[in-house]
């Protein structure tokens, strides 16, 4: 009977445990690390990454030398096979013939105005282009994960004062209650605590779903199972501390990931006027030409029977043309390098509104802290204050209820922007290109 009831009970909770939630302990680090190793763009950029370096390699073949082999059977029917020109005896040709020939070629360009060269070392630039897109990319994953992570620590700070807000809700609403049966207040008061319960409650709802939503977004973004409750830790241990405006400018300029593309696009730039100018530059290269020909009609030929010449070769061209036609190919290359310079103007410019504007953000969520922390002190001594009111039957329900309510607001905004402070330090650090640091 026993074991009958055991059993009963394991088949009933068998369900829960099938389907229930497994939760997962995070740091913002580990976050951050779970991201990038699991991110399909990071993939994808290192599949561009792995192409151009393909695209190298296929440049550097560019300057090997190229041979072509062929092997030509040919079998002809010579019905007419008697000719006669003039008065001159006639020429009896066979009615028929077969013939085979062979020939191999190697060719080296040894100069080309230099832009095999110029190919190659335009396709190298590119790929370290390629390689700063995909640190581009990681900084990217990096800062959707911690804005991710903050919000849903946000939201959970959140749900932790309401649940305390409904326990003291509870608390005031059965000493309501009792103070009813006494005849203390009316029963008006009884019910705005009991409205202001149903009013919270609905808040948790809300805050609940919003959290199953976020929870998901960042179980995507760890490339984690979808129904893994991330629990996140308090990522502000502390509050940083940042150094002078003119120091992130410095920061930005060295190692935002664009900037260096831009230097590197102009020399791509340069590079390819050079390779513009070589137009007008002589080619030189050399060839050798192995040839066998054998008109017996069999395949291995008697002695004396084929020949097998060999040729070596060289050639020098110049398309002169080029010395006139050329000119405004290598104008319109100076006209892209210099769209180049003109384009990193205008992007240090966007940075420096960029990280002058994350900058004042931070410094504000900061000072929000400070003035959040002294109204919290001034609205829990106003909570004191009325509940003592209300105990002594000197204050009503609603002074006490709205003592109450600024004292968890003033909670909750603190939570929220202790969590938008730093949230505000890492897009400082993101818009300098090190959201590492």
């Amino acid at each position: 009977m026993i074991s009958r009831i055991k059993l009963s009970a394991i088949t009933l909770l068998l369900p829960g445990m099938l389907y229930a939630q497994s939760t997962k302990n995070l740091t913002l680090a580990e976050a951050i690390q779970l991201g990038i190793e699991n991110s399909k763009n990071l993939k994808r950029s290192q599949n561009k990454i792995d192409e151009s370096i393909a695209k190298l390699n296929m440049a550097k073949d560019n300057a090997l030398p190229t041979a072509e082999a062929s092997f030509l059977y040919n079998h002809a029917e010579i019905p007419t096979n008697q000719l006669s020109i003039g008065g001159a005896n006639p020429i009896h040709l066979p009615n028929r013939a077969d013939a085979f020939i062979g020939t191999l070629g190697v060719k080296e360009l040894l100069y080309g105005g230099g832009k095999l060269k110029y190919a190659e070392e335009s396709t190298r630039l590119l790929t370290e282009v390629a390689r700063l897109d995909a640190d581009k990319d990681k900084e990217e994953i990096s800062y959707a994960v911690i804005n991710t992570y903050y919000s849903l620590f946000k939201i959970l700070q959140s749900k932790k004062v309401v649940a305390q807000n409904l326990e003291s809700i509870a608390s005031q609403l059965k000493q309501a209650e009792r103070f009813f049966s006494q005849g203390i207040v009316t029963k008006n008061d009884v019910l705005r605590f009991q409205l202001q319960q149903a009013n919270v409650s609905l808040t948790e709802m809300e805050i609940e779903n919003n959290r199953k939503i976020i929870n998901y977004n960042l179980d995507i973004l760890l490339g984690i199972n979808e129904d893994t409750e991330v629990i996140p830790a308090d990522p502000n241990e502390r509050i940083k501390t940042v150094g002078t405006l003119t120091s992130y400018l410095d920061i930005a300029f060295t190692n935002r990931q664009e900037m260096k593309q831009f230097d590197i696009r102009n020399k791509v730039a340069d590079i390819n006027i050079k390779s513009v100018k070589a137009n007008t530059l002589p080619t030189v290269g050399v060839g050798a030409d192995l040839y066998y020909i054998n008109p017996s009609g069999k395949f291995i030929p008697p002695t004396n029977q084929f020949i097998m010449p060999m040729t070596l070769s060289a050639n020098v061209s110049w398309n002169i043309g080029t010395l006139w036609t050329n000119k405004h190919k290598i104008t319109d290359a100076h006209i892209q390098q210099k769209d180049v310079a003109i384009q990193k103007d205008i992007f240090s410019d966007q940075v420096k509104t960029e990280i002058n504007r994350n900058y004042q953000n931070y410094q504000l969520a900061i000072n929000k802290i400070k003035v959040l922390e002294t109204s919290i002190a001034q609205a829990l001594e106003n909570d004191k204050l009325l509940a003592s009111k209300y105990k002594n039957n000197v204050a009503s329900a609603i002074d006490r209820i709205d003592a109450e309510t600024l004292l968890y607001q003033a909670k909750i905004n603190l939570e929220l922007a202790k969590a938008d402070a730093g949230l505000a330090y890492y897009t400082l650090l993101k818009s300098t290109g090190k959201i590492s640091e």
